[in-house]
């Protein structure tokens, strides 16, 4: 975050060249913002801000939080998801005292978002936009900023441990189905396919994320 106060401004010639400062958030004051769509979440323990010469200040706290997002799952495990962060502040009004703004472009935040997040998870982040606009609550506007996140679901450990199982399972089946085997043989052989298909429907029930209006086509029999 970033703001300015033209009332803490000082000259560095007259304090031994000072240009910067740190103080505690408390001092003075800081940007009331919340995150709309939070759930659960660690607040920082870093509770400084840079204070610069010119009135500007600055303070950078890193948050844990935990969202609420919309999932659509139909196409599991091949999905991209789109979930919302909207930063907001329902205390001042936009039009007269409180706006907010963005200092990087999107690409620059997925840029930085990249080069830190280093691991190889289930997600992959694919595109990031940012909205800024006015929310109307009370016959007042108040300032919000939203960025959409879309993620892309990394398929290769479902395909192999669900998807292929269950495509060799059904085509032995059917090669057991047609082939010469007797009718004892074949009944005898379609228990042991109900058991093995009960067993992978286990698992997929286990595996498969249930907040979902639709459930994925994996799971629909």
């Amino acid at each position: 975050q970033e703001w300015q106060n033209p009332f803490a401004t000082w000259d560095p010639r007259d304090f031994c060249n000072i240009s910067e400062i740190v103080l505690p958030m408390d001092t003075y004051w800081s940007p009331p913002i919340f995150i709309l769509e939070r759930v659960n979440g660690q607040n920082p323990e870093l509770n400084y801000m840079v204070l610069m010469h010119n009135g500007i200040f600055n303070s950078t706290r890193p948050f844990q939080v935990t969202l609420t997002c919309s999932l659509k799952i139909l196409k599991f495990p091949f999905d991209t998801q789109t979930c919302n962060l909207s930063i907001a502040s329902f205390l001042y009004p936009a039009v007269t005292d409180f706006v907010m703004k963005t200092r990087r472009t999107p690409a620059e935040i997925m840029k930085d978002t990249k080069s830190l997040i280093l691991t190889d998870g289930e997600w992959k982040f694919t595109n990031l936009s940012i909205t800024e606009f006015t929310e109307m609550m009370d016959d007042k506007g108040f300032s919000v900023v939203t960025y959409t996140i879309s993620m892309k679901r990394r398929p290769t450990l479902y395909v192999l441990n669900l998807i292929l199982p269950t495509c060799a399972l059904y085509l032995l089946d059917m090669a057991v189905l047609f082939g010469p085997s007797s009718l004892e043989e074949k009944i005898n052989f379609q228990i042991a396919i109900i058991l093995g298909s009960s067993m992978l429907a286990v698992i997929l029930n286990n595996s498969l994320p249930t907040s979902s209006n639709k459930p994925p086509v994996i799971g629909t029999h």
